[in-house]
């Protein structure tokens, strides 16, 4: 029997996109067998295991301006562009409460992605419980080099999971998902050029060579990923979810109205696809 699951690529803002599909996939009762995501694919689509369609576009857009959410003043002061304390902390347990019950509750096993800065491996996590240390993965999973502290847990030191492993379908195929719904935040014809930071990541990054080399090879395996994708598509096993052109977001934007297009974008491609996926997740 074939197990299926939800595969989220990251991208900061573009993010909003994920979170519009994945808000008309509970409106509709779409289930999956399991989920992975990676940088704004784990801190958004966490929301799909904890049942709360909206809460992602809402504090998103009720937080855009705050300076302790995401502002240069922040990266000053903490080291972090995106508040970890505010982010990780304040947002969930007071302002915009997660339901982390409801996480517990769900059997759908959540996973993430992070990259081992010591060895430039990603790393892969599966949150049980949402609890501090999780969400501490998490940050992990979704901080940009050099707008993002190296975070430490476990014994890993810790970047954005998108710097070693942007799309995580071969992972999840390896541990037995056979047939997965994928999200990416860009077009099917979007191709990545090399990173035009590269010198300042040697510079910032001088202690952590292997990070700095998988940087350096991020486009090339990027651009394999989404052949591989785009393969497993034509083959039946995978389905594609993607914008129709570029998305045209900042990955930090401010403005709220910018937020919401991104995200009226995601839903609109979920609701013409809906059918379609619910047919594939019944082959």
């Amino acid at each position: 029997m074939s197990k299926y699951g939800l595969v989220m690529e990251g991208g900061a803002m573009r993010g909003m996109f994920t979170a519009g599909v994945i808000d008309v996939f509970m409106e509709n009762g779409v289930n999956f067998d399991g989920a992975i995501g990676v940088s704004a694919g784990a801190t958004f689509g966490c929301n799909f295991k904890s049942k709360q369609p909206g809460r992602a576009i809402r504090y998103n857009k009720r937080f855009a301006r705050d300076k302790r959410y995401c502002s240069l003043s922040s990266l000053i002061k903490t080291g972090d562009l995106y508040g970890a304390d505010f982010c990780y902390n304040k947002i969930p347990n007071e302002l915009d409460i997660y339901d982390v019950k409801t996480y517990r509750e769900n059997p759908m096993p959540f996973y993430i992605v992070a990259s081992d800065c010591v060895t430039g491996k990603p790393v892969y996590k599966e949150l049980k419980t949402c609890d501090a240390h999780d969400l501490t993965w998490m940050r992990a999973s979704a901080s940009m080099p050099l707008a993002s502290k190296i975070v430490e847990v476990d014994g890993y030191k810790l970047l954005d999971g998108g710097m070693t492993d942007s799309i995580p379908l071969q992972y999840f195929e390896s541990i037995g998902y056979d047939k997965n719904i994928v999200i990416l935040t860009q077009p099917r014809n979007f191709v990545k050029g090399p990173n035009k930071l590269i010198g300042l990541m040697r510079m910032a990054l001088k202690k952590y060579p292997a990070i700095v080399d998988a940087m350096a090879k991020r486009s090339e395996v990027y651009n394999q990923e989404k052949e591989y994708v785009f393969a497993r598509e034509r083959e039946g096993s995978a389905f594609v979810i993607c914008p129709d052109t570029d998305l045209g977001i900042s990955r930090t934007e401010h403005n709220p109205d910018e937020l919401q297009r991104v995200y009226d974008q995601g839903r609109k491609v979920a609701n013409n696809s809906l059918s379609a996926v619910i047919s594939f997740l019944k082959s």
